[in-house]
């Protein structure tokens, strides 16, 4: 069996991981081609191009990269379909993958699905209908999605989410963290500016400087800043600027998801840019304050299209509304560093919803992987 997969971002990257050895625990002959980062990699797939030419966010910042950006959507279609896999699998990006998918469709008749629900219950619903036309399959990360999709004559099953089944630092991995990073019994703030290269330029200053009111306030908290991969150098580059110096964990060290594991679990409390980091801190029982900010162009248009009244997966997956955000306008470090600190005061006010969460996610049941794997082999079957 030939499968084609395309992510676009590290958190696709960990999603086709996890979906790549469920399908070879099924069927061990499998074979990959397509483009992915280093976990997919791993897993045994050459990736045609590097994925992180592809980790762009925002309408704004898309635009100066758009010629870039449709030559590589040309070029992966046109891979896809020279190989001939027995499915394509897509996998979040939509802006890029479902354009490949269109592509594809358009000159074959190839099985194509994709990972990750598009966000349609929060804005632009119409994208379920113009999914329905490339796509024959959606896999759903989050249990409240499939009637959307359903609804416009695709099959969607909720496979659940992988954080479920990332393994959550011990007590004692916390307490080692602690001692190796010097950082005792000191409260810690988890900074988490994201890990594409136009966020991490875009927050470092703000959230460095969130870390400096907080500091004010609790003269011995510590800052942990865990860095993605892509933009190492530019989270040491601009925290060179920060009041106050964050501990960065290296990607790249032989213990670095153990170091990053053991720093969730150790925080007191995060801050962090919206998206599936929610997820990963509800997993480790951290409570959190979500802050994103982009263009005013990107604002405009994202906010007067929003169908929902908050971005973070905590809130919407739990049904309330505990962990506070600061988007857009609202980014504004002396509003921020107050609300960290309350959190800060009152840890328990997110457990309850954090808990939920993980239990709606799938928490104790197969693994979201192979629930995917099984459920791309029933589609191809059926």
């Amino acid at each position: 069996m030939r499968v084609f997969l395309i992510a676009g971002e590290p958190s696709g990257d960990r999603l086709g991981e996890a979906l790549m050895a469920g399908l070879k625990e099924l069927c061990p002959e499998v074979q990959f081609e397509g483009v992915g980062g280093p976990l997919m990699q791993a897993e045994g797939m050459e990736s045609l191009f590097p994925m992180d030419e592809l980790s762009v966010m925002g309408i704004a910042e898309v635009l100066p990269k758009y010629r870039h950006l449709k030559r590589r959507m040309h070029q992966t279609a046109e891979a896809v379909i020279a190989a001939a896999p027995d499915v394509l699998i897509t996998i979040d990006s939509p802006d890029f993958c479902l354009r490949v998918a269109k592509e594809v469709k358009a000159k074959s008749d190839l099985r194509i699905v994709h990972y990750v629900a598009p966000s349609v219950w929060a804005w632009r619903p119409k994208r379920a209908e113009k999914m329905a036309r490339v796509v024959d399959q959606v896999l759903a990360l989050l249990p409240f999605e499939p009637p959307y999709l359903e609804a416009v004559g695709l099959r969607c099953d909720f496979v659940g989410h992988p954080v479920v089944s990332e393994p959550v630092a011990s007590d004692a991995e916390v307490a080692m963290f602690r001692d190796a990073q010097g950082i005792g019994d000191a409260p810690v703030l988890l900074a988490l500016p994201g890990s594409r290269r136009s966020e991490v330029a875009r927050f470092m200053p703000g959230f460095g400087a969130v870390a400096a009111r907080l500091v004010e306030a609790r003269p011995d908290l510590r800052v942990v800043l865990p860095a993605a991969g892509p933009v190492l150098e530019e989270v040491r580059h601009l925290a060179q600027d920060w009041a106050v110096a964050p501990v960065i964990l290296d990607p790249t060290a032989q213990d670095a998801k153990e170091a990053k594991r053991a720093a969730f679990r150790a925080a007191d409390v995060a801050l962090a840019a919206s998206g599936t980091v929610s997820l990963e801190l509800a997993a480790s029982a951290t409570p959190m304050v979500i802050a994103y900010d982009m263009s005013w162009l990107s604002w405009q248009i994202m906010s007067r299209a929003a169908l929902i009244d908050t971005v973070t997966l905590v809130n919407l997956v739990s049904e309330t509304r505990v962990v506070p955000e600061f988007l857009g306008p609202a980014f504004h470090p002396d509003d921020i560093a107050p609300a960290l600190l309350n959190v800060l005061d009152q840890p328990d006010l997110q457990q309850d919803a954090m808990s939920v969460t993980m239990d709606r996610l799938g928490l104790g049941a197969e693994a979201p992987g192979l629930r995917a794997a099984r459920a791309v082999f029933d589609g191809l079957a059926g």
